[in-house]
């Protein structure tokens, strides 16, 4: 999907652009799509070749805050919104269960997975949602998403900045690093849903072990046999 490019969503849509898919991928369930791990590192690489009047303070500041705020809407949002969602039994992307899991993952994790889901795809984009949903404290929530939003936005950009201006053949090769970035990234993902699979496949045999087991403690009894017929109460 050339449209999806960094360097063409750069090319088109300038910072303004930029800050607007950061926020999108951020904060909005509908960005869960957006390249904002390629993006935010193509546009750094272009703001250390002075590519499109990108200035790399502009740019770091204006994503820091995108990512920053983006969290924060779809964290209220998941708080207001979620439950009314979760309560509805009729709902097929919404139950309850899932308030149950979520809860239950962030007292596992601890508030640290706000800041590590910044690094993975699609899950940045739930995460704050998620905590909103599962009534993570906010202003816990707040303290953690500053350093991730920090982490995340400025990290990326500025390792982007600095390598492009040690390596400046590295603007010739936009597309390979995009890819390459985007593959890195959703390792994370494969691992984790690789994890799930199999823990889902250990539980299903353990359930099958419990449910299989049959009660050899007694001899079967036949109910045709009119020796073992139940007795009726006398009047």
């Amino acid at each position: 999907m050339d449209f999806l490019k960094p360097e063409h969503l750069i090319a088109t849509f300038g910072l303004i652009g930029i800050f607007a898919i950061i926020f999108a991928e951020s904060g909005l369930l509908i960005g869960f799509f957006l390249p904002g791990d390629s993006l935010l590192f193509v546009a750094g690489l272009f703001a250390s070749q002075h590519k499109y009047g990108i200035n790399i303070w502009v740019l770091v500041l204006g994503c820091f805050l995108a990512a920053f705020i983006g969290d924060q809407v779809g964290y209220t949002f998941g708080h207001k919104v979620g439950p009314a969602l979760f309560r509805k039994p009729d709902s097929k992307l919404f139950k309850q269960e899932y308030v149950d899991r979520t809860e239950a993952f962030f007292e596992k994790h601890g508030p640290k997975t706000i800041i590590l889901a910044r690094f993975v795809p699609i899950v940045r984009t739930f995460a704050p949602v998620v905590a909103g949903v599962g009534r993570m404290n906010r202003r816990t929530f707040l303290t953690y998403n500053l350093v991730g939003a920090f982490l995340w936005a400025v990290g990326v950009t500025l390792a982007g900045y600095f390598l492009g201006s040690a390596f400046p053949v590295l603007g010739k090769y936009i597309e390979y690093i995009a890819i390459g970035i985007i593959v890195v990234s959703v390792i994370p993902v494969g691992l984790e849903v690789r994890k799930m699979r199999k823990e889902g496949k250990a539980n299903r045999a353990a359930s099958t072990d419990v449910t299989g087991e049959a009660d050899l403690s007694s001899p079967a009894v036949d109910l045709t046999d009119p020796t073992h017929a139940p007795e009726t109460l006398e009047s």
